[in-house]
């Protein structure tokens, strides 16, 4: 049986070899262009009634399947809970409820536009791989989440975001293309 150290050792001299002179495909600097710019929609989405990137975006490129962002978001910020205040009326949670699940359609739509970006600005990512962008949804522990997914991942094939951006398909189709998983 072979020592735990040496598989390690082994598997990172053959990952040096297959990567040996090899040229990434994608940039890192055309990756972290793309997460400035997920970062600055979600930022600059609303000036009166924000949401809130909870980190900086990052990317990643996997050869053979495509681009992948991730990053978190909360939807709306909450009360803060205090001495003076330990905890919400049923009224306020409710409140804070519906806006999150009123800004949901809104994130989807972020997301989706970010998608397009993205896919006309990897134009050295083949067509048939993927650009796919999770994000995580912030929850306080004390809110009512239920109806509310925690995490929201959206991806589709860089073929469809292109052709949707130069006006070969229109909205319906772009919809249809993308896979949208909530959980």
């Amino acid at each position: 049986m072979k020592h735990p150290a040496a598989v390690v050792l082994t598997g990172v001299v053959l990952a040096c070899l297959a990567l040996d002179g090899a040229t990434p495909r994608v940039s890192r600097a055309v990756m972290q262009d793309i997460e400035r710019t997920f970062d600055q929609r979600i930022e600059r989405y609303s000036v009166d009634d924000p949401l809130y990137l909870l980190g900086a975006t990052r990317g990643v490129y996997l050869e053979n399947y495509g681009a992948v962002l991730s990053t978190e978001v909360n939807l709306v910020v909450g009360p803060v809970l205090s001495p003076f205040r330990p905890k919400l009326s049923k009224e306020e949670l409710a409140r804070l409820r519906q806006k999150k699940l009123d800004r949901l359609p809104l994130l989807k739509q972020v997301v989706r536009d970010m998608m397009v970006t993205a896919a006309t600005r990897l134009n050295m990512v083949p067509p048939n791989e993927q650009i796919v962008i999770g994000v995580t949804l912030f929850h306080y522990s004390w809110e009512d989440s239920s109806g509310l997914p925690g995490q929201l991942v959206m991806q589709a094939a860089r073929r469809s975001l292109v052709d949707f951006e130069a006006g070969r398909i229109n909205r319906e189709a772009l919809d249809a293309a993308i896979a949208v998983q909530e959980f």
